[in-house]
């Protein structure tokens, strides 16, 4: 008989957003959960994977990925960032950011290491750090407050935080689930930070072209102190619409990308072909990133607009496509409770806020928050607005 097998990962089971997603399913609820567009990725994207696989492009890529995509990556953070990397060394192409996140932290976190998060934080993180054998520490930020309903970064509960055993510091920027950016005082904040402290910086950056109200993304790569320090991450998927291609990529120093390409090699080995030739085409035409955010902003803005309808209050949205709401008007409770009532009784799915922290049953991680996404269709918006009005009669009933 087989014995009983010890699991590294005891208390984790299935996500918060395939948890909810499938009670969506289940209540045909409308789905602002889960972080996906329900609207496809542009025509001319797909034709250009469909002409990579008629021109022969489906063999194994190499293992940094193809050098066309990689060359374009760096055109792309060269232009929005001032930084250069090698396209041979500083460059690799991944299964996403998900693949990324974790083979950087597989290949640069160490037994003993402690690895800093910032909550809210996703909950990709901390597994991957407790699979490298580290520990995660979690800093939260400061929640929103009556006079100021915004979170807000504590550098200095950061700075306190470290120790000798700190390896790295997790940032994610424009941040899941907040909508937070970073401004240029958080990378002065920072610079000060890594000059007593030359600690590394994992920075996830799934939603740099989702910037709102003439907002530019600033990347620590920006800076040449703290890009020296610094992984990068971002997702061409969340980018381009186009979430189950799982094409992402990660630029770093040298002698750091080296290490993260061992990890690399012997967990994918290598990204889609056809997805990267495609890719790679695609982002030599001049609107490939420039509508983003525009596009993004009108959702946010008629995702804003129906809410004012509502007893929800939303809080202030500066990047990615998600929004946060106050849901103090319902009462009190647990963020999961009233998320489940809200898919249940309302028909509109969501993400409770308190899933982004180490304890999502503590009182700290409780705000009365919950997340929506606003990657959807706007009919799909106005029909989830139109369940949301008058939803506190339905939940009380």
């Amino acid at each position: 008989m087989l014995k009983t097998i010890p699991s590294k990962l005891p208390d984790v089971g299935s996500t918060i957003f395939s948890e909810m997603s499938a009670l969506a399913l289940e209540c045909q609820a409308i789905n602002l959960g889960q972080g996906f567009p329900d609207y496809p990725p542009s025509e001319v994207l797909i034709q250009a994977v469909s002409n990579a696989m008629l021109q022969g492009h489906n063999q194994y890529a190499p293992m940094a990925g193809l050098p066309a995509l990689r060359e374009a990556i760096a055109s792309k953070v060269q232009t929005q960032h001032g930084r250069s990397y090698s396209v041979n060394s500083e460059i690799t192409v991944t299964s996403g950011a998900s693949e990324a996140l974790m083979s950087s932290l597989l290949a640069l976190a160490h037994p003993g290491d402690e690895v800093l998060l910032i909550d809210p934080a996703y909950d990709l993180y901390e597994p991957s750090i407790r699979l490298a054998g580290a520990r995660a520490v979690r800093v939260p930020m400061r929640p929103p407050q009556e006079n100021d309903p915004a979170f807000c970064i504590d550098w200095n509960r950061i700075e306190a935080a470290l120790t000798d055993k700190t390896r790295m510091l997790v940032l994610n920027f424009p941040h899941n689930p907040t909508g937070l950016t970073l401004k240029s005082e958080d990378l002065d904040a920072l610079e000060t930070l890594i000059s007593k402290h030359p600690i590394l910086l994992l920075s996830d950056e799934a939603y740099e072209h989702i910037v709102f109200d003439g907002q530019a993304h600033l990347s620590p790569v920006s800076r040449p102190l703290l890009a020296e320090h610094t992984v990068l991450i971002s997702s061409f998927g969340k980018t381009f619409h186009a979430t189950g291609w799982k094409v992402g990529y990660c630029c770093a120093p040298a002698a750091v990308m080296t290490e993260i390409r061992k990890v690399h090699q012997f967990t994918v080995f290598s990204v889609s072909t056809p997805m990267q030739a495609g890719i790679a085409q695609y982002l030599r035409t001049a609107d490939a990133l420039s509508g983003l955010s525009g596009f993004y902003q009108k959702k946010r803005d008629r995702l804003l607009a129906g809410l004012k309808e509502t007893v929800l209050r939303p809080l202030r949205a500066e990047g990615t496509f998600f929004l946060l709401v106050d849901t103090a008007a319902l009462g009190d409770g647990l963020e999961k409770e009233l998320a489940l009532r809200l898919t249940r009784d309302v028909g509109v799915a969501s993400i409770p806020v308190s899933a982004f922290y180490g304890d999502p049953n503590h009182p700290e991680a409780n705000h009365q928050l919950l997340r929506l996404c606003f990657a959807k269709l706007d009919t799909t918006l106005d029909q989830a607005l139109e369940r949301l009005q008058g939803l506190e009669n339905r939940l009380a009933g």
